[in-house]
């Protein structure tokens, strides 16, 4: 029997919009001599601006990690000390599975077909960075908040420093793509803006369980461009609602995928 396989992507769907910070973000970044203050817990900044940055990688892992809670997917690969996350080990395992088919698995799994999901890293915008520098923040772009650890016998505090990018920034031109390989899709890209929501109600990067990370979704445009039509790849296909919150958008789920159902469509054209 042969082993031979067909890939046929035959569009993508762009999610694109802004994050706007709720509440001071910490998304760490390496300790390094350049480091202001000696800050203890610094956050991630772009190494040719200065400047903080949410790199698409802790966006996609923590809607990687919240999807596999929401749908009970056991955690089975170690990828570091103390933190596993979900692998099918099954070619029948992962044709039912939302977060690998999503998300991906490792190229080495003989059923691994290409990820869906690719996220992008989003930016510190222009007026944000105008406002914190106005502010004259405790260091560039960024807040220094104080917290203490607390002996629960003697009340013996220990005091620590953690980084944050304060409350009201704006990172802007985030950006998911979702590509589309077969039917199913169109109903997984749904799920991943539930991750979305998920991540809207849940926190970004560290010190979530005291207060940090909590984000917001704006100006969400969703954009689709397809391999498979006479105009050619080149050209965006808008859908056409209009919403103000990701809770709004996934109210209107069904209207997104019948939308991409025919701005992608599943069928053969002569290239």
């Amino acid at each position: 029997m042969s082993d031979e396989k067909t890939v046929n992507l035959y569009g993508r769907i762009f999610i694109r919009g802004n994050i706007l910070t709720l509440t001071g973000l910490h998304i760490g970044g390496a300790q390094t001599a350049m480091s202001i203050g000696g800050v203890d817990n610094p956050i991630i900044r772009d190494s040719l601006t200065g400047k903080p940055y949410i790199p698409g990688s802790s966006l996609r892992g923590k809607m990687r990690s919240l999807w596999e809670k929401t749908t009970g997917a056991i955690q089975n690969r170690s990828i570091g000390k103390d933190v596993k996350i979900h692998i099918c080990r099954e070619d029948v395992d992962y044709r039912q599975c939302s977060v690998c088919q999503i998300y991906g698995v490792p190229g080495e799994m003989p059923f691994s077909s290409p990820t869906r999901l690719v996220v992008r890293d989003a930016f510190l915008s222009d007026e944000s960075a105008d406002e914190l520098k106005a502010a004259r923040t405790d260091l560039p772009y960024a807040e220094v908040k104080w917290e203490a650890a607390i002996d629960r016998v003697t009340s013996a505090a220990t005091p620590r420093q953690i980084e944050r990018v304060p409350a009201g920034t704006v990172f802007t031109g985030f950006e998911m793509v979702f590509s589309i390989y077969e039917e199913g899709d169109l109903d997984r890209f749904t799920h991943v803006i539930e991750a979305m929501q998920l991540l809207e109600d849940d926190y970004l990067g560290g010190a979530g369980s005291r207060g940090g990370g909590k984000i917001q979704f704006q100006n969400v445009q969703i954009k689709a461009r397809s391999t498979r039509t006479s105009a050619g790849y080149g050209q965006e296909d808008n859908w056409p609602g209009k919403v103000a919150t990701i809770s709004e958008l996934l109210q209107q789920r069904q209207s997104v995928r019948e939308w991409a159902k025919q701005a992608v469509p599943l069928q053969s054209f002569s290239l």
